[in-house]
């Protein structure tokens, strides 16, 4: 196993993956932020020359968020107007009906319809827990819900076929990227192994939030210092769901952004309540 790189080396830890997270077979484009070569795993400082922002400019703020430190005003702007109608996109938003799309597997298909008990062209929380677990997938409640948030950006619970296409490929992308570093074959991997894991999705985190993951996911508590498969889902939608919403604030790619309270707990809550 590899462990943390020699002290000096800086952050992030190493070289940035082959491949950015989300990259084909599954149909999203190779590079989500823009055409060019793969960007370094998220996290990843920018280069020395590398200023904030174009000459002249500054970062886009929400709010009056500045201020924080060294300025008098409060770190939160509570009192800032909240966002106008449908600015953050509320996740209880209904899901609009889906089809598979062309060249699904025809088992793909079959495991949704027979889920589909009412022909609604929707399953829910449990109906998706079931037909996950007929193709050995077998997961929480709380990471099925934390699933059915990731592929359709709501919190109604329920899932529709294309959206199930996507959850169902993923899936066998990250259990092939589990088993590559479950090296030993023990069915866990540990904080070295989850930060190669996270890398090679595109996620750099540093060794103390790598710690916290390992924390949180381990089933024992924390006492093994590892995670199983099932935690490993949660852990990497946990990761992946909050740094592509903070990407969306960090216009400039330099691993910072400002946030409104509203914006913030919005963005949060979702990954809290799953």
């Amino acid at each position: 196993m590899a462990g943390y790189p020699p002290p000096g080396s800086g952050y992030p830890y190493g070289a940035p993956p082959g491949h950015p997270y989300g990259a084909p077979p599954y149909g999203a484009p190779p590079n989500p932020y823009g055409a060019g070569a793969p960007p370094p795993p998220y996290g990843a400082g920018p280069p020395p020359s590398a200023p904030y922002a174009p000459a002249g400019e500054k970062p886009p703020k929400e709010g009056k968020a500045q201020g924080a430190h060294g300025s008098g005003g409060s770190y939160y702007q509570y009192q800032t107007p909240p966002p106008p109608a449908g600015a953050y996109g509320s996740p209880f938003a209904s899901l609009v009906p889906s089809a598979f799309p062309p060249g699904t597997d025809p088992n793909v298909v079959a495991c949704f319809q027979a889920a589909d008990r009412d022909g609604s062209g929707f399953i829910d929380d449990k109906e998706l827990q079931q037909a996950l677990s007929s193709y050995n997938q077998s997961f929480s409640i709380r990471t099925v819900h934390l699933l059915m948030y990731h592929f359709t950006n709501s919190n109604v619970r329920k899932i529709g076929p294309k959206e199930f296409c996507s959850l169902f490929y993923s899936l066998q992308n990250w259990r092939t990227i589990f088993e590559r570093f479950d090296r030993d074959h023990s069915g866990k991997i540990d904080a070295p192994e989850l930060r190669e894991a996270l890398l090679s999705l595109g996620f750099s985190v540093s060794p103390v939030v790598l710690d916290l993951l390992v924390s949180k996911f381990d089933k024992s508590g924390g006492k093994n210092k590892a995670i199983e498969y099932d935690n490993f889902i949660e852990c990497c939608l946990t990761v992946k769901g909050l740094t592509e919403k903070f990407k969306e604030k960090d216009t400039t790619y330099t691993g910072s952004a400002t946030f409104t309270y509203e914006s913030f707990m919005l963005i949060v809550l979702p990954f809290l309540i799953a």
